[in-house]
C-alpha cells in the first residue's frame, strides 16, 4: 500500500531550484538593459537610488529566472517563495525584474519611478504593487520581518502537515532576502538573526550585497565587523563570493547560484550567503563611491555607463522586444511547476478533508464556527483582577478553537500573560528548558529580551500567509519597537502589541518604567487601534472585536494591578458588548433622584484604570444633585469610525466633560471640546506602591469630582 506520504508529497521537490543554472549572453544583454533602465529612471525623476540596482541586476535575475517559485501572473498564490528586498531604497532591484517577467509592471510604470499614483514608489509598499511581500524603508525592517516569514511557513506546515519531509509539502517555501550593508548595521537585524538561528530556520536565505558603500562613502567609516564570524556564532550556515577577487571584477553567476542551491539543502540553519560586489559597476568614474549610492548619475556618467554596456546612448526606455519576450517565459516555467503544486495539493487535501477545511478557513480569513462562544465572561467583583490576567485568560479560551492564533513575549510571558497553557514553544525540541517544553511546530513564541525584533517578526508572521501572531512587553518597551509598529500600521497588517504595565500603576519598578507619554504618541500613528480596556469583561470584547479586523494592527493597554468587574447590565451599567464601539456611556447621568436625565450636567470620559475613579466620582457628584455621566472610551480609533450621530449621543456637545487618564492629556481635546478639564499626568513618575503614586500625584476621585464641580458652576477648566 503506498503511505500517505508518499502519495501526498512525491510529486514535490522544493529543495531545489526552479531550473538548473543557466546564464546565455542573452541572459546577459538582458541583465545590461535592466542595469541601463535603472540608471534611466532616476536620471528621468532626478532622485532616486541606482547604484545598488545596477550594480545587484544579475543577482536579482539568478532569483526571479531561476531559483525562485513564483508565479507572475499571480502575486497571491499560496505555494509561491517569498521574497524580501531589505534595502528598499533599492526599490528598482525589484521592480526591474517584475517589469521582465511581466509581473504587472511595463515600461511606463519604470518611467514613473516616484511619482504621484505611479506603481513604482520610492521604497517597494505592500498591496500598492503586485509581488511585494513587504513595505521596506527603514533599514533592518525588512530582513527582520523575513525571520517572520519564515516562522509562519514552519507554523503552518505543522498545522497542516506536520508528517510531511522538509521540502516535500505544497505548504514548504524559502523567504529569499536581499540585505545591505546599511541593513548589517541596523540593531534589529542583529536581534532577528540571533533569534533565527536560534530557531535553525532553514527555510531562509540572505544574499548580503556586501559593497562596503554607503551615503557616507566607505563603510569602514563606521563599520568594521566580521560579519561573517558574527553569523557563524548566531549559528547561521555562510558562503562567502567575492567577485573582486581575481583583480579583475568579474560577476560569477555560477558560484551565486551555487551556493543558493547548498542554502536550499542547507534545513537546519539560515544561511547568510556574503556576496562582494562592487556598487554601480560597470558605472565609469562614480561606481564604488557614495555618489551613486543615491542619487542619479548625470548625463556624461550615464553615457558613460551605456558605452560601456554596448548600448546607444541615445536610447532611454529601451529593451530588445526578443530580450523582454525571451524573459517573459518564466511565467511557463514556473506555471509547469504550478501546476505540480496544485495536483500534490489536491491530493493533500482528498487525504486530508479536515486539515482542508482548516486551510480554506484560513485563506478566507474567516473566524471559526464557536468562536464568539469562547470569549469568558467575568462576573461582577469589587476586587476584580488585573486586565492583564483577564488577557492571559481569553487567550487560553480561544486556544483549542483559534489553531492559528499564536504568539508570546519578550521574556516577559509570567508579567505578560501571553502563554497558551499546554501548548509547547516554537523551538526546536533540542532546546527545550526546564520551564518550556520546545517542538518546531510550537506555539508558545520567545524572543528574549528583542522588543524591536520581535515587533517585526510578527509583522512577517501576520504578512507571510495564514496564521496571527501577537507579541508581548511593557508598554513602556513599545518605544524601543516603534518602527516596527509604524510599519505594521503602514501596511494594514494585523499585527496584535500586547503591552501590560500600563501606566503609574505599576508602582515601584519607578518612572523609567512608568509610561506616561506613550498613549498618546502611540494614538498618533495613523491606523494603529490603541486599546485600554477599564476591566476583565472590556478586555474580553476588545479581543473578540480587534480579532475580527484583519486590515490594520491593534494594542491592547493592560494593568498591572487588579481593577474592578463592575455589573453589567445592572444597577444602570452598559453591557460590556460596547466596547466594539470604542468608546460608550458606561453608566448615565439620573439627576437627582429623579428618572434619567436627556442631557447630563457634566460627562466623566476615562479610560483603563481611571474609569473606576470616574464611576466613584459619578457616586458623590450624583448625591449633589449633578447629572453625571461616565463614558468608558477603550479605543478612541474604533469610536471615530463610528457614525456622528452615534458619536454626538455619548459625548453630546456643549456639556462640560472631564478626561481622567492617567498619562499626558495631549489629544484628549478633540474629545472633551473647550469646556473641560483634564485630570492627566503632565511628568514623569516615581518609585512608590502605586496607592501613593495615584494620590501624590492628583488622579483621585477628588480630584476628579473637583474638576467636575468647577465646569459645572462655570469655572474656566484646567486653567
Amino acid at each position: 500500500m503506498v503511505s500517505q506520504d508518499a502519495q501526498t508529497h512525491h510529486h514535490l521537490n522544493r529543495l531545489q531550484p526552479a531550473r538548473d543554472y543557466t546564464y546565455t549572453e542573452q541572459d546577459q544583454r538582458t541583465v545590461d538593459s535592466l542595469r541601463v533602465l535603472a540608471a534611466d529612471a532616476v536620471e528621468k525623476v532626478g532622485s532616486g537610488h541606482p547604484g545598488t540596482a545596477i550594480s545587484l541586476a544579475p543577482v536579482a535575475w539568478q532569483l526571479f529566472q531561476n531559483v525562485m517559485r513564483w508565479d507572475p501572473t499571480d502575486a497571491g498564490w499560496h505555494g509561491r517563495d517569498r521574497f524580501i528586498l531589505s534595502p528598499g531604497h533599492t526599490s528598482l532591484t525589484l521592480y526591474l525584474q517584475l517589469f521582465a517577467a511581466g509581473a504587472g509592471l511595463e515600461m511606463s510604470d519604470l518611467e514613473a519611478l516616484r511619482t504621484w499614483g505611479s506603481k513604482t514608489p520610492g521604497h517597494p509598499e505592500y498591496s500598492h504593487t503586485d509581488h511585494v511581500e513587504i513595505t521596506t524603508g527603514p533599514l533592518g525592517q525588512g530582513l527582520a520581518s523575513a525571520v517572520g516569514f519564515a516562522y509562519e511557513q514552519r507554523r503552518l506546515r505543522g498545522l497542516l502537515d506536520p508528517e510531511a519531509a522538509i521540502g516535500t509539502s505544497p505548504f514548504d517555501y524559502h523567504v529569499f532576502v536581499i540585505a545591505s550593508d546599511g541593513d548589517m548595521q541596523e540593531g534589529i537585524t542583529s536581534e532577528a538573526s540571533s533569534l533565527a538561528g536560534t530557531q535553525e530556520l532553514g527555510n531562509l536565505v540572505v544574499i548580503y550585497d556586501d559593497n562596503k558603500i554607503s551615503i557616507e562613502d566607505d563603510t569602514e567609516i563606521a563599520f568594521s565587523e566580521d560579519v561573517a564570524a558574527r553569523y557563524r556564532a548566531y549559528g547561521w550556515h555562510v558562503e562567502e563570493i567575492d567577485w573582486t577577487a581575481g583583480g579583475d571584477y568579474v560577476e560569477d553567476t555560477r558560484s551565486l547560484y551555487q551556493a543558493i542551491v547548498a542554502a536550499k539543502a542547507e534545513t537546519q540553519r539560515p544561511t547568510l550567503i556574503i556576496l562582494r560586489t562592487i556598487i554601480g559597476w560597470p558605472s565609469p568614474t562614480k561606481q564604488n563611491t557614495g555618489a551613486i549610492h543615491g542619487s542619479k548619475l548625470g548625463p556624461e556618467e550615464l553615457a558613460g555607463l551605456k558605452h560601456a554596456l554596448d548600448v546607444d546612448p541615445e536610447q532611454h526606455f529601451h529593451i530588445e522586444p526578443e530580450l523582454l519576450e525571451r524573459a517573459r517565459e518564466v511565467k511557463h516555467r514556473n506555471g509547469q511547476y504550478r501546476a505540480t503544486w496544485d495536483e500534490a495539493l489536491a491530493v493533500w487535501r482528498a487525504a486530508n478533508p479536515e486539515r482542508s477545511a482548516l486551510y480554506d478557513r484560513l485563506i478566507a480569513r474567516k473566524l471559526p464556527e464557536g468562536f464568539a462562544e469562547e470569549f469568558p465572561v467575568f462576573d461582577a467583583d469589587q476586587k476584580g483582577i488585573a486586565t492583564r490576567a483577564a488577557s492571559g485568560q481569553v487567550l487560553n479560551a480561544l486556544a483549542d478553537v483559534m489553531p492559528e492564533l499564536w504568539g508570546g513575549s519578550a521574556d516577559l510571558a509570567g508579567s505578560n500573560n501571553t502563554t497558551m497553557k499546554d501548548n509547547p514553544s516554537f523551538i526546536p525540541e533540542r532546546r527545550s528548558t526546564g520551564a518550556f517544553s520546545g517542538h518546531p511546530y510550537g506555539r508558545v513564541l520567545h524572543f528574549g529580551i528583542r522588543e524591536h525584533a520581535a515587533g517585526a517578526i510578527i509583522n512577517g508572521v501576520n504578512l507571510g500567509g495564514l496564521t496571527r501572531a501577537y507579541m508581548g512587553t511593557f508598554l513602556i518597551f513599545s518605544d524601543y519597537q516603534r518602527p516596527a509598529i509604524r510599519l505594521a500600521a503602514l501596511m494594514g497588517a494585523p499585527s496584535v502589541f500586547v503591552w501590560t504595565h500600563d501606566s503609574i500603576g505599576l508602582g515601584e519598578d519607578g518612572p523609567t518604567h512608568q509610561p506616561v507619554e506613550h498613549l498618546a504618541s502611540l494614538r498618533a500613528i495613523p491606523g494603529l487601534d490603541v486599546i485600554r480596556p477599564a476591566d476583565a469583561n472590556e478586555v474580553s470584547v476588545a479581543w473578540k472585536t480587534l480579532l475580527s479586523h484583519t486590515d490594520r494592527p491593534a494594542g491592547m493597554v493592560l494593568s498591572r494591578q487588579a481593577l474592578p468587574i463592575m455589573p453589567r447590565d445592572e444597577r444602570g451599567f452598559a453591557s460590556a458588548e460596547h466596547v466594539a464601539r470604542g468608546a460608550y456611556v458606561l453608566i448615565d447621568a439620573q439627576g437627582a433622584g429623579g428618572p434619567q436625565s436627556a442631557m447630563p450636567d457634566v460627562v466623566l470620559l476615562a479610560t483603563g484604570s481611571e474609569v473606576q475613579l470616574a464611576v466613584a466620582a459619578r457616586d458623590q457628584l450624583e448625591a449633589d444633585g449633578i447629572g453625571t455621566r461616565v463614558v468608558s472610551a477603550p479605543c478612541l480609533e474604533w469610536f471615530d469610525t463610528q457614525d456622528a450621530t452615534y458619536r454626538a449621543e455619548v459625548l453630546p456637545a456643549g456639556v462640560p466633560t472631564v478626561s481622567v487618564e492617567a498619562g499626558v492629556a495631549q489629544g484628549w481635546q478633540r474629545y472633551t471640546g473647550p469646556n473641560a478639564a483634564h485630570i492627566s499626568l503632565e511628568h514623569f513618575g516615581a518609585s512608590a506602591d502605586y496607592q501613593t503614586l495615584f494620590e501624590q500625584f492628583g488622579i483621585t476621585v477628588d480630584a476628579v469630582v473637583a474638576a467636575a464641580r468647577n465646569l459645572v458652576r462655570g469655572g474656566s477648566g484646567d486653567g
